[in-house]
């Protein structure tokens, strides 16, 4: 199953011209993604808002990670203060992968943000969380929150745009995205063997468990005649064919 190092913005500084800071509404957005995240099947860690740039770099880097993304809201220059408008995904020049997920995310976007033409996906090399990160990253300044109409819209908006990047990270990784719903407690039932769980809901898809007969686990989420279960620490898909719902 894919994992995402989770980055919203530890910029406490940064005020929103509404009220709040970047730290607080990009948290909030985060916040927001978990559920999904979970519905599909995608594993996170998360940064902390205690932490800086500089730490949550240094802790992604620490893991394995499929993909990095920070989520932060942007700033016009000294003197242009709530002149500009728009999103940008900002992406490493030599990842393939970064602008891949960038583009995606940056396309998807475009639906919800009230000036699609003004979301853009760009190179940089500039941005540490683009730059120095080993997993491919992805990161996105979410509008300017010193343009009113912008910082509004972020208020507003917080779980339609955390839908919309999860969507996107599950076209990225080539998953069904699923909504939210409420875990269910099953039991394996199998006459033989053992029950495979794999890492997409796939009977090519690599396995990462396996649960015996009568075996107990939670159901997350099902799709297409697939279970998404999480079993002994393990999150993966298995066959519904073989899960009784308790």
């Amino acid at each position: 199953m894919p994992v995402i190092y989770l980055s919203p913005s530890t910029q406490e500084g940064n005020y929103y011209v509404t009220e709040g800071t970047e730290e607080y509404w990009m948290n909030r957005l985060a916040d927001a993604m978990e559920p999904y995240l979970t519905a599909s099947g995608i594993q996170y860690v998360r940064n902390s808002p205690d932490m800086s740039a500089a730490t949550s770099i240094a802790d992604s880097n620490r893991g394995e990670y499929d993909l990095h993304l920070a989520l932060h809201s942007n700033a016009a220059p000294e003197g242009q203060y709530g002149s500009a408008r728009g999103i940008i995904v900002f992406y490493y020049p030599g990842s393939a992968e970064g602008k891949r997920a960038a583009e995606i995310v940056a396309d998807n976007l475009k639906a919800i943000y009230p000036l699609p033409n003004q979301v853009t996906a760009q190179s940089t090399t500039s941005i540490g969380e683009v730059r120095l990160v080993r997993a491919p990253s992805v990161f996105v300044e979410l509008g300017y929150h010193d343009n009113r109409e912008d910082a509004l819209w972020i208020e507003n908006n917080l779980d339609e745009a955390a839908r919309n990047l999860v969507l996107s990270l599950t076209e990225y990784f080539g998953l069904p995205f699923l909504e939210p719903q409420a875990p269910a407690q099953a039991v394996v039932n199998v006459g033989w063997g053992a029950l495979n769980i794999r890492d997409r809901p796939s009977l090519t898809a690599p396995v990462v468990a396996q649960a015996y007969d009568g075996a107990r686990l939670t159901v997350l989420n099902q799709w297409q005649g697939w279970d998404l279960v999480s079993f002994n620490g393990a999150l993966g898909w298995a066959s519904a064919d073989f899960i009784t719902l308790l």
